[in-house]
């Protein structure tokens, strides 16, 4: 027989109790962020029919997909929970009070190259407003991004968030390059927002392919990327189509920023498309600011998802925060807390005799909300106090033959030493 490889497959994680503490601390931030800014929890099937991610060719997410056929059925496992989230929204799109605030906490499956920070399973914090066309929408959710980090201790020169436009870069690809060719935008943008990963010789080399699904001539691709390096808002102003609504956009986005007193901590930056087809409008990604790990979170507008899935058209816009990136930059901040076992109690019972007042006991502790430990098995006095002060306990119960004919427990302070007697509940009769 072959042997059995009990590794967790590559890419993914087991979580022991320490490392599951860590998670929950993580979580509870987001949680109570969410709940902080209105918002609802909710969650969706780890499992989806593969179609709903199989939306536009070359998105990198597609051909990462973990999918199989089973009974005729092509099935993935969720790679991203927006589709999820498009799914949901339509089937209660008539009775819903708009906007609605919901967020969730799905685990994620991408097989993918992995580097520091990017594993092929994930969990991942989105919010999304849906119903909402405004700007606003965009600003609370950087701002709550923003909000979740401060909680965890990182400060305002730790990340910086990178906003974009990629109605402004339509608008002005659509006027200069794409007049008679709307359907290659979304491609571009695929192409492009691999700038940073395969460099510009090769964006340009991918958008003047002759064969591939953009096709521009050289000249006009050189033109695109140059038009990604465009340094801030005001060198963009330059190059907006006249009257753009988009950039009117933008700037009203920075003007609420500035409300929340977070402006400074985001920067124009006209590299940022995000690689996904569906975003229609405002895009943003947070990054370290030493440049050292991918992109912290990320996200923006796509009002036309639902549309694209066949339900009526919904404005919506959302971001992913994903775990694996922040802890790396937690632990290199020096701020990952330190989270020990807690435990109120342990009872140690000598032996068989002593056995069914300590579970009394137990019964009753756990009833009051104690977190209790019973020892289950037989050992030395000496062993039980040890285990119970390396398991993080506050105190011990010891009942031996002396206690249980007193109808006590004695009780030792694990912190202190401190020692007394306390009376022993009745057990059963």
């Amino acid at each position: 027989m072959a042997k059995i490889n009990t590794q967790p497959p590559r890419g993914t994680r087991d979580f022991f109790p320490e490392d599951l503490r860590l998670r929950t601390w993580l979580f509870d931030i987001w949680r109570e962020t969410a709940r902080r800014f209105g918002f609802e929890e909710v969650d969706a099937p780890i499992l989806e029919h593969a179609e709903l991610y199989m939306r536009k060719a070359g998105e990198e997410i597609v051909d990462q997909l973990y999918h199989f056929e089973l009974h005729d059925r092509h099935l993935a496992l969720r790679s991203e929970f927006t589709p999820s989230l498009a799914r949901m929204v339509m089937a209660r799109q008539g009775a819903l009070r708009w906007p609605i605030r919901w967020f969730g906490i799905p685990q994620c499956w991408r097989y993918e190259r992995m580097t520091r920070g990017r594993r092929r399973e994930h969990y991942q914090w989105n919010m999304d407003v849906w119903g909402e066309p405004g700007v606003a929408a965009e600003a609370e959710l950087i701002n709550a991004a923003f909000s979740a980090m401060d909680a965890m201790g990182l400060g305002a020169g730790d990340v910086r968030m990178r906003v974009n436009s990629r109605a402004l870069l339509e608008e002005t690809l659509r006027e200069r390059f794409l007049g008679d060719r709307p359907e290659a935008f979304e491609p571009l943008c695929v192409v492009i927002d691999k700038l940073d990963k395969i460099g510009a010789d090769a964006v340009v080399d991918q958008l003047a392919d002759p064969d591939g699904a953009i096709r521009l001539p050289k000249p006009d691709a050189l033109d695109v990327v140059a038009l990604l390096q465009v340094g801030g808002l005001e060198e963009a102003r330059k190059s907006a189509p006249a009257g753009s609504a988009a950039l009117a956009d933008l700037e009203r986005l920075f003007a609420l920023l500035e409300a929340y007193d977070i402006a400074d901590r985001v920067v124009f930056d006209a590299s940022v498309v995000r690689g996904l087809a569906y975003y229609t409008g405002i895009v943003f990604e947070a990054f370290d600011t030493g440049g050292k790990l991918r992109a912290v979170c990320g996200g923006g507008r796509y009002d036309r998802l639902i549309e694209s899935l066949g339900g009526k058209p919904v404005s919506a816009v959302g971001f992913g925060f994903g775990d694996a990136v922040i802890a790396e930059l937690l632990d290199e901040k020096g701020l990952l807390p330190e989270l020990p076992r807690t435990l109120d109690a342990v009872i140690f019972p000598f032996g068989d005799a002593e056995r069914p007042r300590a579970q009394a006991l137990a019964s009753s502790l756990r009833r009051s909300g104690q977190s209790v430990e019973l020892v289950l098995g037989q050992m030395k006095p000496k062993r039980a106090l040890a285990d119970a002060d390396r398991a993080g306990a506050e105190r011990i119960y010891l009942i031996g033959p002396d206690e249980l004919s007193r109808g006590v427990a004695r009780v030792r302070e694990l912190r202190t030493g401190e020692e007394r007697d306390e009376p022993l509940p009745e057990g059963p009769a």
